[in-house]
């Protein structure tokens, strides 16, 4: 298997790459992830500098090593919408998403052999109608503050969804099958 250091707190990808069968050891990058949103042309732009900041930053202390940064964000009217701050953000993300169609991006960076691969996967989401009733519900199980969007499908967030067309764990966080064929791409052939 591939032996990976991965530059995030996230349990939920820490998860995902062990599933594909890769060792990886958690090293929390330091990154500030305050980029300016507005001097990006696109969001998927936005997504990937953030996952390039993560994982240079985790790089820069260990250059033998691969590296894998990511960022997901949600994207509704070409506007980024990622942690909800406090219950009146969640709520007001939640109602914006309810009854529409939605796209979630995941930036993600790999650093080996002295390059910086980047690529970004999109996952087109549709919300059902949410009532008033289930927003409460749904931020009273406290999933809203640490997900993009103010929601996790892999949870009890499953419930506000109605499809999606796309790959599931980009949704969740990360794109593990691009992952996993970007890393074979770059360190097996």
């Amino acid at each position: 298997g591939i032996n990976a250091e991965y530059g995030s707190a996230s349990p939920r990808r820490k998860e995902l790459l062990q599933q594909i069968g890769l060792k990886v050891e958690i090293i929390p990058s330091k990154f500030e992830e305050n980029l300016k949103k507005s001097s990006f042309t696109r969001p998927a732009e936005y997504a990937i500098a953030t996952a390039k900041g993560k994982a240079s930053e985790v790089w820069g202390e260990n250059k033998d090593a691969v590296v894998i940064g990511a960022d997901t964000v949600v994207v509704i009217d070409d506007k980024i919408l990622e942690k909800p701050s406090d219950e009146e953000c969640a709520r007001a993300m939640l109602s914006e998403l309810s009854g529409r169609v939605h796209h979630v991006i995941t930036g993600v960076c790999i650093c080996c052999h002295d390059n910086k691969h980047t690529f970004y996967v999109e996952t087109e989401v549709k919300f059902s109608e949410l009532s008033k009733d289930l927003i409460d519900w749904y931020i009273s199980t406290g999933e809203s503050f640490d997900k993009a969007g103010g929601y996790g499908i892999q949870a009890r967030g499953a419930v506000l969804v109605e499809k999606i067309s796309g790959c599931y764990f980009n949704v969740v966080g990360l794109p593990v099958h691009k992952l996993n064929t970007e890393l074979h791409k770059l360190l097996v052939n």
